[in-house]
């Protein structure tokens, strides 16, 4: 018997696990265990049918998915004729083009397009963990410039499109993009400083634009940006729209993630210090190599919690009349021939606002899974 493998026997049909039984019992012990428990339950799924159909009815039924073209533009007599029971998409076919790409020139709108599928392959080779490599930072630097030479154009025969024709989707992209990747770097550094001892300068300047700009909201930092920040340059230099509110972006998620680093270093235990202090390493060593892996690793979910947050507060860009994804959808309903079905476009804005954050809320849980198994080898 010693150095013999002995191959285990299959389990008899009548030992093996049966998925229904599991689920009733899922059910009898979750959702039908007292008869309040069970009333509860065919309420909510009475009303939840009755939700679902009738937005079925709406959405599907007795929708309109398109209309007459003339000579003076669609004809949305077939939509108003609904008067609200159905929904009519016909507005989405005629007007996606625009709430994508906002003004950008319409003959050249394959460049933008391009850029957000860019934008998209980028995020998905960095959630990749096999490639987490020094060549990706390279990568990302590469992308981000063939997206704005796209964007800009100007060369090898790429018409000029300046900034304050770009928008839609790109632009919530760009800014999001830009914005949470430089706030970042600059949120550690700010964590690192407003905890420093030895240097109190810089503790109290760390604390005080912390303290400055989480005392305001948004809006009056890219007010600041637009209005203000010009008075203060030199006479003759006049920053552009869009780099003026990446910047106002970048600021403002850079105090809000530096107290999400800084409440990472204060949970990791004293003794991770000691023990780098042990090791002979030096300050930059001990943060770069024991103390930020830890304490990053403690706060994935607020930290995303915080990047889903800037991603939707990009649409405040519309203060200074930069057409992002939601304010491109607000312009496109001012066609008068198309007043009164907001509700298809807005759900359009919600789906895609609500794709890109759910990938990123998906993605923390499993990069948070990932790090808990390595951590418990």
């Amino acid at each position: 018997m010693s150095g013999t493998a002995i191959a285990a026997a299959p389990s008899p049909p009548h030992l093996r696990p049966r998925w229904g039984a599991a689920v009733i019992r899922w059910l009898r012990a979750n959702l039908f265990s007292s008869w309040w428990s069970t009333a509860l339950t065919l309420v909510l799924v009475y009303l939840l049918l009755r939700w679902a159909w009738g937005f079925v009815d709406w959405a599907i039924v007795h929708a309109v998915w398109s209309v007459p073209q003339t000579p003076k533009g669609p004809d949305p007599t077939a939509c108003r004729q609904l008067q609200g029971r159905g929904a009519c998409w016909a507005v989405i076919g005629d007007k996606w083009r625009f709430i994508l790409f906002g003004q950008y020139p319409y003959d050249w709108q394959w460049r933008p397009a391009l850029c957000v599928v860019l934008f998209i392959a980028l995020y998905a080779i960095s959630a990749m963990r096999r490639f987490w490599r020094r060549e990706l930072g390279l990568l990302w630097i590469a992308t981000l410039v063939v997206i704005f030479a796209l964007m800009w154009g100007g060369f090898a025969g790429l018409g000029f499109v300046p900034t304050n024709q770009w928008g839609g989707l790109p632009i919530t992209l760009i800014l999001s993009t830009f914005g949470l990747a430089a706030a970042f770097p600059l949120a550690v550094l700010v964590a690192l400083g407003r905890r420093s001892t030895g240097m109190p300068v810089v503790r109290v300047l760390c604390v005080a634009y912390v303290e400055l700009i989480r005392g305001v909201p948004l809006i009056t930092v890219l007010f600041m940006a637009s209005v203000m920040f010009p008075l203060f340059m030199p006479e003759g230099m006049n920053p552009d729209k869009l780099l003026r509110a990446q910047v106002a972006i970048i600021l403002f998620a850079g105090a809000y993630l530096a107290e999400v680093v800084r409440g990472g270093l204060q949970t990791l235990p004293k003794g991770q210090y000691e023990a780098a202090d042990a090791l002979g390493l030096g300050y930059w060593q001990k943060m770069r190599l024991i103390v930020l892996p830890q304490a990053l690793r403690l706060v994935i979910p607020p930290l995303v919690n915080t990047f889903i947050s800037f991603f939707k507060d990009t649409s405040l860009v519309l203060i200074i009349g930069i057409y992002d994804l939601l304010t491109a959808g607000k312009v496109a309903l001012a066609d008068p021939a198309w007043t009164g079905f907001a509700s298809e476009i807005y759900l359009l804005l919600a789906v895609i606002y609500f794709l890109f954050c759910f990938a990123m809320s998906r993605y923390s849980h499993g990069l948070e899974a990932h790090l808990a198994r390595a951590r418990t080898r």
